[in-house]
């Protein structure tokens, strides 16, 4: 291919025989990511394409190995502060857009995108503005879809436009509003892409494709052939149901009802990116594209400045730092993990042995006290299997493969060369440090051992330990396969290579991993024992046990606090609770309601007695009972705003305690770790950031007021008076 004078620094141009090939190249990034640099390449070459004749058709792909175009750079999306800035920022990458439409649709010169590996956000937006899209088979890494939605905001470039006139009003919804990602098989099939092909031919495909198409007229978002896919589709009754609907006002209206109706009951009203969504979408198919594409700027605009989109892409980056924190001032390697032995079977233990084999990729020997202990083990990671399978994320020879990492046994064999011990047993110390003693006992000096405990120190397991500089704390939560969390604690003695080593282990288990110090309790477990308390002090004063959930869903947590205390099981936090309050005092204690419940045998789900009634697993509504044996007759309710300042104030004063006391290393850690491991609202991006978003001084009043009135539990953690004293703020 012959080169051109174009000076591009983040793409490659060439022209063979009337077809332009642009390869984007974001420089010194491993991801192709979209800003002001990289859009002035692309307006570039269009304008090439545009201004001269002898250029027939253009292919755009990448040349990254496995990723097309991963949308708008988050960094800068994060530095607009004003709405009217994003308005000609985004404006003008709606504008190239269009001018690509336009190359194919006006101009007669076909656009073709190649497509591998991520074609996220912007990346999909580019490629819809194509004539045609070209896709790799590779079903691993290829994918498509418009995630903004994730960080609180939405498409900006078109998307709300393009998208549903190429799949369907419904499709092109479900897609934007969840925010989930398609493969190369289920875009073919939904019209998404045009043709899918191997990777290693992709580009000469286009190519192809783009010459056959020299002279063929298109039309916008028809590429095609169809405004709702592909024909083969329009046979099945599910697509004539939707066609039904959106080719007529009345089911239009019926279907944006029904979409708002699900998103509303899924996010609360909480999040105020999908109302926007819906908003422009709909202002799309009513009033025609034009007014559509307006509409979306506006929203655009409004969004990326909100403080919920500010939160959520905080969250984003924060997580997306600590892949690439080893936890160690140090910042040393890891040792090499190629085997991990579990001690515990049971639904963490098998968990963990299912994150190793499903996502690590590492053997693991998992120990439990029979056979039928093991054998449930066992199954538990071939149901993991199983479901990839049916997902088709695993082929069924893929699976059977994995399911050769993982066995089990009911002695200490298979141990010996084990490179990390993860034990998952009861919460009990004695059996925590026998289990240690009996692992030391059979196993390397460099074996690394870890323990999966929610609450006690990581220290009190370690006394007496040959090796406590290779003992430490892996707190995984329930269920493992889906919680995305792991917290890594780590003791004074513990050694930087130790904790390397489990960090890299956790993130090849897929997780977010956040490194705290030891102490009772850790971070997050710490955080929600004062939380969880309040909810038995607010019930002794007579708020409704529905009131109380209710109150904290609507300020964003997916369950509420009573139903989370029937889920892990009330023994289960009676036992934690007095763990928690022998370390820390009476500002820890529960109310004497819990040990009562607890002394009637109530655990909540798992026996099917609880806070509520259950039948069959299933929850059927509050139990009345429970007011008789707390001897209490619940009153008028204290009001919502009530009940959540006095339970989300704990989390934001013991998270302050936390880093005042060393616990945390830094406030992102904390942010990260309430979010990702106990379900606080993510548009809240943290109790840091949301105790700066209140502002310091504000939150010490409140914190001041309640203990006036409600005692020394309440009293604000040292830190945040100094804070608040000085003027700044944690997260700045």
């Amino acid at each position: 291919m012959a080169g051109t004078d174009l000076e591009l620094s983040h793409a490659g141009f060439t022209v063979d025989d009337g077809v332009a090939l642009l390869l984007l190249d974001r420089a010194g990034e491993q991801l192709n990511t979209l800003n002001p640099e990289v859009a002035g390449d692309i307006a570039a070459v269009v304008g090439e394409v545009e201004r001269d004749p002898s250029i027939k058709a253009l292919v755009i792909g990448s040349a990254k190995t496995d990723n097309f175009l991963a949308g708008a750079d988050i960094r800068w999306l994060r530095s607009f502060d004003e709405p009217a800035r994003v308005t000609e920022a985004i404006g003008s990458g709606q504008r190239l857009l269009s001018r690509i439409e336009r190359l194919h649709t006006v101009m007669g010169k076909p656009v073709v995108a190649a497509i591998h590996g991520a074609c996220l956000g912007g990346g999909l937006e580019l490629a819809m503005a194509c004539g045609m899209r070209v896709a790799s088979n590779d079903e691993g890494r290829t994918q498509l879809g418009q995630p903004e939605v994730q960080i609180g905001l939405m498409p900006g470039g078109g998307g709300t436009q393009r998208l549903p006139r190429l799949v369907g009003i419904a499709a092109g919804l479900d897609l934007i509003l969840t925010g989930r990602s398609v493969r190369p098989r289920t875009a073919l099939k939904m019209g998404l892409v045009d043709e899918i092909c191997p990777k290693e031919v992709l580009v000469d495909v286009a190519v192809a494709r783009a010459r056959e198409a020299i002279g063929r007229p298109t039309t916008a978002g028809d590429a095609s052939g169809s405004t709702f896919g592909r024909i083969t589709g329009w046979l099945s009754p599910k697509h004539l149901q939707e066609l039904a609907l959106e080719e007529n006002p009345i089911g239009r209206r019926l279907l944006f009802s029904k979409a708002e109706e699900r998103m509303l009951a899924a996010t609360g009203g909480n999040y105020p990116a999908p109302p926007a969504i819906l908003r422009a979408v709909k202002t799309g198919v009513e009033q025609g594209p034009e007014a559509g594409y307006a509409a979306e700027l506006a929203e655009f605009a409004a969004l990326v400045v909100s403080p919920e989109a500010k939160a959520l892409i905080g969250v984003f980056l924060d997580s997306q730092a600590l892949k690439h924190d080893t936890g160690t001032a140090t910042q040393v390697s890891g040792r090499p993990v190629t085997k991990v032995g579990v001690v515990g079977g049971g639904l963490m233990g098998g968990g963990i042995a299912s994150v190793n084999t499903l996502h690590a990729g590492v053997r693991t020997r998992v120990r439990e006290v029979d056979a039928a202990a093991v054998g449930r083990a066992l199954a538990h990671v071939r149901r993991g299997l199983d479901e990839r399978v049916s997902r088709r994320r695993l082929s069924s020879r893929e699976a059977v493969k994995a399911m050769q990492l993982v066995t089990g046994s009911v002695d200490w064999i298979g141990f010996e060369d084990a490179d990390v011990v993860l034990e998952a047993v009861f919460e009990d110390l004695a059996l925590k440090r026998s289990v240690l003693a009996e692992v030391e006992a059979v196993t390397g000096e460099d074996t690394v051992f870890a323990s999966n405990t929610s609450s006690i120190p990581i220290g009190a397991i370690a006394e007496g330990a040959a090796r406590p500089h290779n003992v430490i704390g892996m707190h995984y939560f329930s269920p493992v396969e889906k919680m995305p969390l792991l917290e890594v604690v780590v003791t004074p003695t513990t050694a930087d290579e130790v904790t390397a080593t489990c960090v890299d282990l956790g993130r090849r288990q897929g997780k977010t991993v956040i490194v705290v110090n030891d102490g009772t309790g850790f971070y997050t477990t710490r955080i929600l024992g004062p939380y969880m308390n309040e909810v038995g002090h607010l019930l002794t004063e007579g708020a409704r046990i529905e009131d109380i959930d209710q109150a904290m869903t609507r300020w964003g947590f997916p369950v509420g606090p009573v139903t989370l205390a029937d889920e892990v099981g009330l023994d289960v936090g009676a036992k934690i609770g007095r763990i928690m309050e022998k370390a820390y005092g009476s500002r820890m204690a529960a109310s004497d309601g819990f040990a009562r419940l607890v002394g009637d045998d109530r655990k909540g789900r798992k026996n099917g007695r609880g806070f509520y009634r259950y039948e069959d697993g299933e929850r059927k509504g509050v139990d009345p009972s429970v007011y008789d044996l707390l001897g209490i007759t619940p009153g008028p309710s204290p009001g919502t705003d009530r009940i959540q300042e006095r339970l989300y104030l704990h989390l934001l004063n013991e998270a302050a305690r936390c880093l005042e006391e060393g616990i945390l290393r830094r406030p992102a850690d904390g942010d990260i770790g309430a979010v990702f491991g106990l379900g606080y609202p993510p548009f809240r991006g943290g109790p840091f950031v949301t105790i700066d978003r209140i502002g310091p001084a504000q939150v010490v009043d409140r914190l001041d007021a309640l203990a006036d009135t409600h005692g020394e539990r309440y009293t604000p953690a040292d830190i945040l008076r100094q804070v608040a004293a000085d003027g700044t703020s944690f997260r700045g």
